[in-house]
C-alpha cells in the first residue's frame, strides 16, 4: 500500500483512503432510495470504463498451474455423485495421486455436476480444485470422517474445547500455489449436526472449519458458494499472499460462530467482492489467543477487505479480534455495505490479550438498520487456561474512520478501551449516524483521538486537538 509514512510505529506504512466521486453517488442514492425501503443495494450509474481497485495481485497467477500438466475428474478415482455414496476415499486417493505432479507442472482435479458426499481431505501444492457448474460437495455427517488434529500453537488448545480439534473439511498444511475455484459450484458443510452439539453442550472437540489452510503461500479461493459451515467458514492461518474473491458465503443467521472469512496470523490477504450471510462476523481479523498468540508472535498485517456486503443479526460486518495477541496492523477496509446487523465495525480485545492493533483504515462504509455502527469493546472475557496474564493489555494506535454513513441505527457508538492502556489516535471524519433518539449519546472510555464532520456530536475523548494534525 503506497502513501506517506504511517503516523504510528507498528509495521509498514499505511494511510486512510481519500473520499471519491463514487462515494458521492452512493450517498445520494442511499439517501434518496433507501431510507424508506428495505432494498440493500440501490442502482448506481458508473462509467462504462470504470475500473474498480483490486488487490488480487497478492495472488501470483504465474505461479499457479493455469494449464496443469495433469487434469483429472473425481470420477477417475471412483467418485459417485449421487448424494448418498461416500467419496472420502476417492478424494483422498485423487489428491495422493496428484501430489506426485507438484514439481512436474502441477495438477487439477475437477468435480463435475452432481452431489458428492465426502469427509475431510487434504490438498497438495501446485494444485487446483475446480467445481464445475452444478457441482455440490456435501460434507459427511459422520464425525469420524472429521479426524482430530493438534490445536494451533497460537491458541494452545481448541478454540471451543480443551485439547485437539476437528480438522476442516478441505484442509491444507505447508502448501504453495493452491487454487480452489469453479463455475459457482457449492461446498455445503451440512453444519446443523455440529450446531446442535454446540447448542446441547455435548460437543467434545472444537468444530472443524469448512476450509482451512495453514502455513501456506499463494492461495486463491474464488467463484464458489460455501454454505452451512460447522464453524468458521474460511480460515487462512499463518499464510501469506491469499486472495479470496467473488465468493458467496451463507449460513443460517442463528448458526453459532459461523464466521465468513477469518484471516489469522496471516500477511498479504485480499478479500474482495464477497457476499456473506452469517451467524457471526462476516469478516474477522485475528492473530492468536492470549499467551499463546503473544509467544508465537505471528501478526496479521497488510490485509485488504473491499466491497464486502451482507448481514449478521448478532455480530459485526468486520471484527478485529478478539483473538489478536500476535498483533494486527495495516488493515484497509473500504466500500462495504452492511444491513440488518448488530454492528458495522467492531474492535474487540481484553485483559490478557497483549499484542497490538495499529493503522486500521476504514472508509466508504454504508450501513442500514445496523444497531450500532461503531463499537470498541472487550471480548467475552474468555481465556485458553489459567496461565493468562491479566497485566497483558493491548496497545491500540491509529484507527482511521472516514466517510461512514449509517441509516436507521438504534444505538449510539460505544468506544470502550481497557483500563491500564489507551486507545490512541482514533480519528473520525465525515461520519453520519441517523435514526438515533435525541437522548442517545456516544459512550467512550480509555480512548483518545480527534473528529471532524461527525454527527451526532461524538464524545469529548474524540475532541482532543493533540491528534488533529495526525488525523488530517
Amino acid at each position: 500500500m503506497d502513501g506517506e509514512k504511517s503516523k504510528f510505529s507498528f509495521g509498514p506504512p499505511i494511510n486512510p483512503s481519500c473520499s471519491s466521486l463514487l462515494l458521492l453517488f452512493i450517498f445520494l442514492a442511499i439517501l434518496t432510495f433507501q431510507i424508506a425501503t428495505r432494498t440493500p443495494f440501490p442502482t448506481i450509474w458508473l462509467p462504462s470504463d470504470f475500473q474498480q481497485p483490486t488487490c488480487s495481485a497478492f495472488f501470483r497467477r504465474d505461479a499457479a498451474a493455469d494449464t496443469a500438466a495433469v487434469v483429472m475428474s473425481i470420477t477417475d478415482f471412483g467418485g459417485v455423485g449421487d448424494g448418498k455414496t461416500s467419496n472420502t476415499e476417492a478424494f483422498r486417493k485423487a489428491i495422493e495421486y496428484m501430489r506426485r505432479f507438484g514439481e512436474k507442472g502441477g495438477s487439477k482435479l475437477t468435480v463435475p455436476k452432481g452431489s458428492w458426499v465426502t469427509g475431510s481431505f487434504n490438498l497438495t501444492s501446485n494444485f487446483t480444485l475446480f467445481l464445475q457448474r452444478g457441482a455440490l460437495i456435501l460434507a459427511s455427517q459422520d464425525p469420524e470422517e472429521w479426524p482430530i488434529i493438534e490445536p494451533l500453537p497460537s491458541y494452545g488448545r481448541g478454540r471451543e474445547r480443551l485439547g485437539g480439534r476437528h480438522i476442516s473439511l478441505i484442509h491444507g498444511n505447508a502448501l504453495s500455489n493452491v487454487v480452489i475455484t469453479g463455475e459457482n459450484g457449492t461446498i455445503d458443510g451440512q453444519g446443523k449436526m455440529w450446531w446442535e452439539l454446540w447448542w446441547n453442550r455435548t460437543l467434545n472437540h472444537t468444530r472443524g472449519h469448512l476450509v482451512e489452510l495453514i502455513d501456506s503461500h499463494n492461495i486463491l479461493i474464488s467463484n464458489l458458494t460455501l454454505k452451512n459451515s460447522p464453524f468458521w467458514t474460511i480460515h487462512p492461518v499463518y499464510c501469506s499472499n491469499v486472495v479470496i474473491k467473488d465468493m458467496t458465503i451463507l449460513a443460517p443467521l442463528n448458526a453459532p460462530n459461523t464466521d465468513g472469512i477469518d484471516p489469522d496470523s496471516s500477511i498479504n490477504v485480499c478479500i474482495e467482492d464477497c457476499y456473506i450471510e452469517s451467524g457471526d462476523d462476516l469478516v474477522a481479523v485475528k492473530s492468536g489467543w492470549d499467551q499463546y498468540g503473544m509467544n508465537l508472535a505471528r501478526p496479521s498485517s497488510n490485509i485488504i477487505i473491499r466491497r464486502v456486503s451482507g448481514t449478521t443479526p448478532t455480530c459485526s460486518g468486520v471484527g478485529i479480534g478478539s483473538e489478536m495477541s500476535g498483533g494486527i496492523s495495516n488493515i484497509t477496509i473500504e466500500d462495504l455495505n452492511i444491513w440488518d446487523s448488530a454492528a458495522g465495525i467492531r474492535i474487540k480485545s481484553d485483559q490478557g490479550r497483549g499484542g497490538y492493533i495499529a493503522n486500521v483504515s476504514i472508509t466508504n462504509f454504508v450501513m442500514n438498520r445496523v444497531k450500532m455502527a461503531i463499537r470498541f469493546s472487550k471480548g467475552s472475557n474468555d481465556h485458553p487456561d489459567e496461565q493468562w496474564d491479566p497485566k497483558a493489555v493491548p496497545k491500540v494506535k491509529g484507527i482511521f474512520i472516514t466517510n461512514l454513513i449509517s441509516l436507521n441505527s438504534t444505538k449510539a457508538p460505544v468506544l470502550d478501551g481497557i483500563k491500564g492502556t489507551s486507545y490512541d489516535g482514533v480519528c473520525m471524519k465525515n461520519v453520519t449516524i441517523l435514526g438515533l433518539a435525541p437522548s442517545a449519546k456516544w459512550h467512550c472510555a480509555f480512548i483518545s483521538g480527534f473528529s471532524t464532520s461527525v454527527f451526532p456530536m461524538p464524545c469529548l475523548q474524540l475532541q482532543n486537538t493533540t491528534f488533529s494534525s495526525l488525523c488530517s
